[in-house]
């Protein structure tokens, strides 16, 4: 295939350079659904990384579909989970396994955030396209955080016990305006069955990222 135009090359080809351009298309990406199609199909450069307010607006309204991954990132995130469910037979029992290490789901308290070994913070291993200095974290936890099946979303308790403990984990070494967190919709996560929900902080002391994560590196930023 000797296609230079972008536009007219198949969503497997966009992003790969053509000395490594592969004889079909590979299997992670055959059953793409149409949404990553069409990021896989757009070139990097022509990508619209999201900036601090535009991130703090898309929770704020709560379009969250709206986050996406850049093209070539998506591509190596499809990729992964496709290994990831050949070897481990889905996600979640890696992310359970060598991620979290967890063996034991059964939460320590019954009050949420109240025991530390019911909570992990983790780097999102492979984040959404967004501003650079945005460092975007996944809190894991044991215990359910309740949604309201009618609407998909938290209940009133459910968001103050993680407001309190942003508050009290994130507020106080992060300003409150360089901090912002959400769950996505059960429609939207990709990894099902394990309680999570997400952070995000503008331009923060890297030490304490460190420490919070315990030195952590996501995988999107390890050797291959």
């Amino acid at each position: 295939m000797t296609v230079d135009d972008p536009s007219a090359l198949p969503y497997w080809l966009v992003n790969v350079p053509k000395d490594q351009w592969p004889a079909g298309c590979p299997d992670y990406l055959v059953n793409a659904n149409a949404k990553d199609r069409g990021i896989l199909s757009t070139p990097d450069a022509e990508y619209h990384v999201h900036t601090w307010p535009e991130v703090q607006q898309i929770i704020k309204t709560n379009r969250i579909d709206l986050f996406q991954r850049v093209p070539s990132e998506l591509r190596r995130y499809l990729g992964f989970n496709w290994d990831c469910k050949k070897q481990y037979g889905s996600v979640l029992n890696f992310v359970r396994q060598e991620r979290l290490k967890w063996e034991d789901l059964t939460p320590r308290s019954k009050i949420p955030f109240l025991n530390p070994d019911d909570i992990k913070v983790l780097y999102n291993d492979w984040p959404y396209g967004v501003d650079e200095k945005i460092v975007h974290l996944v809190v894991w936890t044991k215990f359910d955080l309740e949604d309201d099946p009618e609407t998909d979303d938290l209940t009133p308790i459910a968001r103050k016990e993680i407001d309190d403990f942003v508050n009290e984990t994130f507020y106080k070494r992060v300003p409150k305006e360089q901090v912002i967190w959400f769950k996505n919709w059960k429609s939207l996560k990709s990894v099902h069955a394990m309680e999570h929900f997400h952070v995000m902080l503008y331009d923060p002391d890297m030490g304490f990222v460190k420490e919070i994560t315990k030195g952590e590196v996501p995988l999107s930023r390890r050797p291959a």
